[in-house]
């Protein structure tokens, strides 16, 4: 490609792509950096009077554009602020985004799929951390959600053996989730007068699929509680919300003026952190002794449980010990206790208060989880006779 002179700092290019239309764009060097602007503009094959007259309205409006820009980078040089700053670094602009969402350390999981979105976006960029929402063309998001569907593995995730493994690809919420940051950013680059344009635009996300939600069977909750922990306090937390259903959220934040002793019930009154609905929920006697001795009002209930990013990790080093393989975190508890529930009797109506939802189509995603009449149904067959093992030859 033939160097921009010093003269004329923004050149008007094309490109042809798969389809035969020719992409237009701006080479922009100036003060000895070159960058490149996509304009989403782009020429047909004339074959016809009329896609000639398309064309040249298309160059018309690209010349227009490479004019507007001209004004921009001269106004830049000369002390003036541009209409855009697209030399805004992008990866910057992101991490502030995501740490504008880092809330109390009991209540930081938004902010944390930001910050995973953030370390992703960084993979992606490679040896480019100094990006500018200049090279956040439609080519670049494109790019970035071919990653996120073909590349993008999990951090600390446990394979079927019970070993660390790094080849693991993220789940579809994840994907969904971190290109939902990923818009988000670039949609308030747009508020803030950052770009003109969305480089989004036309480019599907992900499909939401309806949540795995993984739990525990009992006879793996009790080999989780005969098996050691490294962490104590975990260990109370994890085994207490599979016996309660409270969230991470809630656990870390309950108090001893919240347990109440009523009618020979353990009682805890408290506001959901998540809804900031006030729920009373009454605890199973199992469930109490993870809690340990009474202590001052205002003391935590779970003082020796403090959640960061390792914890997740320790918690399925803990079950692979325990010989529970699966893939899961905290919030597997709370999943653990309503399917328990479940399958020791209670209707779903019981169990959406015990759980605090507000709607009851949300509890009712645990009766799918564990449908007594479809065990029955296909306790029904009868034996056929057939041989335990394959014939052989």
């Amino acid at each position: 490609m033939a160097q921009t002179s010093s003269k004329e700092p923004i050149r008007l290019r094309r490109r042809t792509i798969s389809d035969g239309r020719q992409s237009l764009y701006l080479d922009i060097y100036l003060d000895g950096h070159r960058s490149y602007e996509y304009l989403k503009l782009y020429l047909v094959p004339e074959r016809t009077s009329e896609d000639k007259r398309k064309n040249q309205q298309t160059m018309m409006l690209a010349e227009a554009v490479k004019a507007r820009r001209l004004v921009d980078l001269q106004n830049d040089r000369f002390g003036f602020e541009g209409r855009f700053k697209l030399d805004t670094p992008f990866l910057d602009f992101f991490y502030k985004m995501a740490e504008e969402r880092k809330g109390p350390a009991d209540s930081r999981g938004n902010w944390g799929n930001w910050y995973s979105a953030y370390l992703h976006l960084k993979l992606y960029a490679g040896k480019r951390q100094d990006i500018t929402f200049r090279d956040i063309t439609p080519e670049w998001c494109e790019g970035f959600r071919r990653y996120l569907e073909k590349k993008a593995i999990c951090q600390n995730r446990f394979n079927k053996k019970g070993e660390l493994s790094d080849k693991i690809p993220i789940s579809q919420s994840s994907r969904q989730s971190y290109w939902a940051k990923f818009k988000a950013c670039i949609h308030e680059a747009r508020e803030r007068h950052v770009i003109d344009d969305d480089p989004t635009r036309g480019i599907k996300g992900f499909k939401v699929e309806d949540a795995e939600r993984p739990y525990l069977t009992l006879d793996e909750v009790r080999r989780m509680a005969a098996t050691p922990c490294r962490y104590p306090g975990l260990r109370r937390a994890f085994l207490f919300s599979c016996l309660s259903g409270l969230r991470k959220s809630d656990i870390v934040k309950l108090r001893w003026r919240d347990v109440k002793e009523e009618g020979g019930f353990t009682r805890i009154i408290f506001r959901q952190q998540k809804t900031k609905g006030l729920e009373y929920l009454d605890l199973s006697p199992e469930a109490v002794q993870f809690m340990g001795e009474r202590r001052k009002p205002d003391d935590l209930v779970f003082n020796d449980f403090v959640y960061s990013a390792s914890s997740n990790t320790e918690l399925r080093m803990w079950a692979a010990r325990a010989g529970v393989l699966k893939d899961f975190s905290f919030h597997c508890g709370r999943h653990t206790f309503a399917v328990l529930m479940l399958d020791l009797g209670a209707d779903i109506y019981t169990l959406q208060k015990l759980l605090g939802h507000k709607e009851i189509h949300t509890t009712q995603v645990y009766a799918a989880l564990l449908d007594k009449k479809k065990q029955a149904a296909v306790s029904m067959i009868p034996s056929l006779g057939l041989p335990t093992e394959a014939p052989k030859g």
